[in-house]
């Protein structure tokens, strides 16, 4: 055991999968390798909308190496997934419903084969009427889903908003426009299933959330849960898609029947075809104002095209609901989010959740109103601003950790700074502001994790979590958690993660929750563990134990120190005398469900604020745009691993940029990377980050989150830097070329 403690909280250091990850040694789901293995690959629909009236795969099952095709008549269980509504079939049965759904697998023994056996299998359909508007899909006749197309409507009313808008001297109103977009991470889905020791049809795949896996191909395979097991392989980004069930299903159905090892990996154009994107959404604001630029009234309809199944379509609609005021006081408010379905792909989770799109117009709303009053644009969000005390929306007071005001204090002096920067000849320049506030883990409802600590007998510490690190860097931060609390260095920890049979369910890794939630569960398990380890040594030292402590894996003195035994000889006393050292922990956010009239309720914990200044440059005869530089000031409550926040901070610009400027998925349209932009390393600024640390008494070490926060804010600052630039407002992301090019050309005629 090390004597001198290292990672403690607040430490920055490397992350624990870093090392092999550099060396080529963490092995992703397309890495895995077995003797015996099968190959799979899908056929899927070339129709959006059909009634399917029959499959013939005689011809594909007589194709060499074919080992078997699949359809939904295989199926031995429930033919539909979702995690928040089963309303996605395995593999469609009665009717398609977008262009890339799932009809059959072919399995055989070269990747090759199964692709020929595919091309074989024919499908006879009856078209029906297409839907590709979210407007027209909620007057149509025609039914995407037999419960009709609308998916889910969340509403907010707070105050009277018609008299807030009666005593406001300015009252605006616009519509702002988002589009569909792809996650592009950087390792498309993958997965391999086998029989393992035990008989268990074990699937291992690249996920976000290894227990909702394992709850899907149980229920698909109407199998006992012990009869399956769900293994997150080394996950090379997810953003949110990899939370719906990719590969994972089609794996597990195959090993049920065949007993043999399979293989299925997308490609990067199934990928772009098959999986969720982020949802395009219609944003209609009201917002009035009093003269002296307080916040009086806001009426807000959101409309978004969640595609051809639910997926995550509830919770952005709820976020986006909670989240659509920004993260300012308004006394009347009125808001009306609804998700309808299309023929579109699917859309689900991506990084924000909705608040990305809502964050767009309430910051362009807030620019806007500061220009009609002759306001600096941080004067009118000071002057508005959640402190504490604050009344949200849905009525929450927010009592702690409320980090906005600091946030813009902090970005406000770097813009002053930045000021003094002169343009360029040729150039129009604009420095832009965006704010914006998040609710840590899901919205109003359970959203639980546990954890698992152990010492064995020689000392040695076992940390046993569900959490699914994607990249995002959570189990270093929960190894940090776990060594402050134990008083033991990070390179003594032993982390198991994502393995449904040892385990713990840890909820998803999403929603920016795993440093919060599971860092909390963590630090109980921990924290137990070292009681237990207290106790004992208290017992055979005969020490009361509020006398002793735990430091660099030591047992000491708490009056002066001394070293009176180490952890190795405690474990080893105690399992000589047959007593087990281990502990759980757990923990659910203290929330309320929202009421569903008014919206009115306790949906987050806590919440993470920030704010960007985003500075830019404009050639007005290309439209080219160049984001020089945002500084990014971000309340995390406590910095668990610095430079893990910075990180997570440029990655976040980096994101926010390409949503800004650049990316836009158009379905039929784009089908691969070479339609698809997305920024390089000449388009991602220079990031200047600020770590704001306003503590939540309810975190671990007074910690919240930063993985989704640090995107939300760039794309609403490089927008209202290019309408300061331009002398012309964009309304529908992204930003492209030709859309800046219009506002120059808009502006240049007036």
């Amino acid at each position: 055991m090390t004597m001198v403690v290292k990672g403690k909280v607040g430490e920055s250091i490397p992350r624990v999968d870093a090392l092999d990850k550099v060396l080529g040694k963490a092995r992703f789901a397309a890495d895995l390798k077995m003797e015996g293995l099968l190959y799979m690959k899908v056929l899927r629909s070339d129709r959006p909308h059909a009634r399917i009236k029959d499959i013939r795969t005689e011809k594909a099952e007589q194709m060499p190496g074919v080992v078997r095709i699949f359809t939904h008549k295989d199926i031995p269980g429930k033919n539909r997934t979702g995690i928040i509504n089963k309303d996605h079939p395995v593999l469609a049965d009665e009717k398609v419903r977008f262009i890339g759904d799932a009809i059959a697998l072919a399995v055989a023994h070269t990747e090759k084969q199964a692709e020929q056996a595919i091309g074989e299998i024919r499908v006879e359909y009856e078209d029906l009427p297409p839907i590709f508007d979210p407007q027209e899909a909620l007057r149509s006749a025609t039914l995407i889903h037999e419960k009709g197309n609308l998916l889910y409507e969340r509403d907010i009313t707070k105050g009277d908003v018609e008299q807030g808008f009666a005593e406001s001297d300015i009252v605006i109103q616009r519509t702002y426009l988002t589009s569909m977009v792809e996650h592009t991470y950087l390792e498309p889905d993958a997965g391999v299933a086998w029989i393992d020791d035990e008989g268990r049809i074990t699937v291992c795949a690249s996920t976000q959330n290894p227990h909702y896996d394992h709850h899907e191909i149980v229920t698909s395979l109407a199998l006992d849960p012990s009869q399956v097991r769900s293994i997150q392989a080394t996950t090379g980004g997810g953003f949110g898609s990899k939370l719906d069930v990719t590969v994972q299903c089609f794996l597990a159905l195959a090993v049920y029947y065949l007993r043999r090892p399979v293989r299925l990996v997308y490609t990067r154009e199934e990928a772009y075809l098959a999986t969720a994107k982020r949802h395009p959404l219609i944003m209609k604001y009201r917002t009035g104002v009093h003269r002296d630029g307080r916040l009086m009234a806001m009426d807000i309809d959101i409309l978004g095209d969640t595609g051809a199944y639910g997926s995550y379509g509830i919770a952005v609609a709820g976020r986006a609901a909670v989240h659509a005021t920004g993260p300012y006081r308004v006394p009347n408010v009125l808001v009306r989010s609804r998700m309808a379905y299309t023929n579109h792909p699917f859309c689900g989770a991506m990084r924000g959740f909705g608040v990305p799109q809502v964050a767009f117009a309430h910051e362009s709303q807030m620019d806007i109103l500061a220009e009609e009053l002759g306001m600096d644009p941080f004067e009118i969000r000071l002057l508005n601003a959640f402190d504490r005390g604050s009344e949200t929306a849905t009525g929450q007071i927010l009592k702690e950790s409320v980090g906005m005001r600091e946030c813009l204090r902090r970005v406000r002096k770097q813009r002053d700074e930045m000021q003094k920067v002169s343009a360029i000849p040729g150039k129009l320049v604009g420095m832009g502001i965006g704010a914006m506030w998040y609710g840590i883990g899901n919205t109003g409802v359970k959203n639980p994790s546990s954890a698992c600590a152990e010492l064995d007998h020689e000392g040695r510490f076992t940390l046993y979590t569900g959490a699914a690190d994607i990249g995002q860097g959570s189990s270093t931060v929960l190894s940090q958690i776990a060594a402050s609390e134990m008083g033991i260095g990070i390179e003594d920890i032993r982390l198991i993660r994502g393995d449904t049979a040892l385990t713990p369910d840890a909820g998803a890794t999403s929603a920016s929750r795993q440093t919060y939630i599971s860092g909390n569960a963590v630090r109980e398990a921990t924290g137990n563990l070292r009681k237990s380890v207290l106790a004992e040594a208290s017992r055979f030292l005969e020490i009361p134990p509020q006398e002793l402590t735990m430091e660099d894996g030591l047992v000491k003195s708490m009056k002066d120190g001394e070293i009176l035994t180490t952890l190795e000889e405690v474990t080893a006393r105690s399992y000589s005398e047959g007593k087990q050292l281990r502990a759980e922990g757990f923990f659910d956010p203290p929330t309320t469900n929202l009421n569903p009239e008014t919206g009115q309720g306790i949906p987050y914990a806590t919440y993470a604020f920030a704010c960007h200044v985003a500075d830019v440059q404009v050639d007005p005869n290309t439209g080219e745009v160049d984001v020089l530089r945002v500084v990014a000031a971000h309340d995390v409550g406590k910095a668990v691993n610095p430079s893990n926040v910075v990180g997570q901070i440029a990655s976040g610009v980096a994101m926010g940029t390409g949503f800004a400027l650049m990316e836009e998925f158009v379905p039929g349209q784009t089908r691969s990377m070479r339609q698809y932009l997305i920024p390089t390393v000449k388009d991602v600024p220079v990031v200047i980050p600020i770590i704001v640390e306003d503590p939540e008494p309810t975190g671990p070490f007074g910690a919240k989150g930063v993985g989704e926060p640090a995107l939300i804010p760039t794309a609403p600052a490089i927008l209202n830097a290019l309408a300061q630039a331009l002398g012309e407002r964009i309304y529908h992301l992204p930003a492209s070329l030709e859309r800046v090019l219009k506002a120059c050309r808009r502006e240049g005629s007036s």
